[in-house]
C-alpha cells in the first residue's frame, strides 16, 4: 500500500488461511475458526510496538523482573461481523482489557453507514482503542467508526484497526480521513463492485460467520 500507515501483514501462514477464507465451500464453522485464526496473526502483529512497564513477580524458583502492557485496552467490534474476531484477539490480552461494541450498517442504495447501536461509557475507560472489522470495503462504517471513537475522547494516534481483507479505495479513503490511524489488514482486493463490494472478496462476512445466508 501507498500510505505507510496501512500496514498489510505478509506471512505464510496468513495468506492460507485467508485463500481458505475466500472458498465458497467453506462452511460456517471452518470460516469462524479461519477468522479466529487471522484474528491472532493480525492482532500479533499489531501490538508490536505498544508500551510496556516493568513488573515483578513470584516464579516456582526465585522472584523474577518481567513486562507487562502499559496502557489500558478497549476493543471495539464493528457489529456483527467485528464479534467473529473479539474471542482470539481477548485471548492475547490483559484479563481487564473491555469490549466496547458499536452497531453500524452500510444503506444498501446509498453505501452510507448507519448507527443502530453503540455501548461506549459516558467517560473513556481505555488509553487505547483497536477496532475489530472483518472487511473494509468502502470504508464508510470504518471512518464512522473511528468519529465515534475520537468523539469519545480518544486520539486517532491512539485507535487502531484491524480487518482481514479490504479495498484498496476504501483502505485509502480510511487513511484519508484519519492520517494518524494505523490500520493492519490481511489482504487487500484491488476494486469494488458497482454495488460497494470488494471484488473478489470472500462475500457477506456476517452471514458467513453465522450462517444466515
Amino acid at each position: 500500500m501507498s500510505t505507510s500507515k496501512i500496514h498489510q501483514v505478509s506471512h505464510p501462514l496468513l495468506k492460507t488461511q485467508i485463500a481458505n477464507l475466500r472458498l465458497a465451500s467453506t462452511n460456517s464453522k471452518e470460516f469462524r475458526s479461519l477468522v479466529a485464526n487471522i484474528s491472532t496473526i493480525l492482532a500479533v502483529e499489531a501490538t508490536r510496538e505498544w508500551d510496556c512497564k516493568l513488573v515483578e513477580g513470584q516464579g516456582p524458583l526465585a522472584e523474577f523482573e518481567g513486562e507487562a502492557l502499559k496502557e489500558r485496552i478497549g476493543l471495539v467490534p464493528i457489529l456483527r461481523a467485528g464479534l467473529g474476531m473479539v474471542d482470539a484477539t481477548l485471548s492475547l490480552l490483559p484479563e481487564d482489557t473491555s469490549v466496547l461494541h458499536i452497531g453500524l450498517f452500510r444503506e444498501k442504495v446509498s453505501l452510507q453507514p448507519v448507527e443502530y447501536y453503540s455501548k461506549l461509557p459516558s467517560e473513556t475507560t481505555v488509553d487505547r482503542v483497536v477496532i475489530l472489522d472483518p472487511l473494509v470495503a468502502t470504508g464508510g462504517t470504518s471512518i464512522a467508526c473511528v468519529g465515534m471513537i475520537k468523539d469519545w475522547g480518544i486520539p486517532v494516534e491512539k485507535i487502531q484497526l484491524i480487518c482481514i481483507l479490504g479495498s484498496q479505495p476504501g483502505l485509502e479513503a480510511v487513511s484519508k480521513a484519519y492520517p494518524g490511524l494505523d490500520i493492519w489488514v490481511g489482504a487487500v482486493d484491488p476494486q469494488l463492485s458497482d454495488k460497494g463490494l470488494i471484488l473478489p472478496g470472500l462475500g457477506d462476512t456476517g452471514d458467513r460467520l453465522f450462517n444466515t445466508l
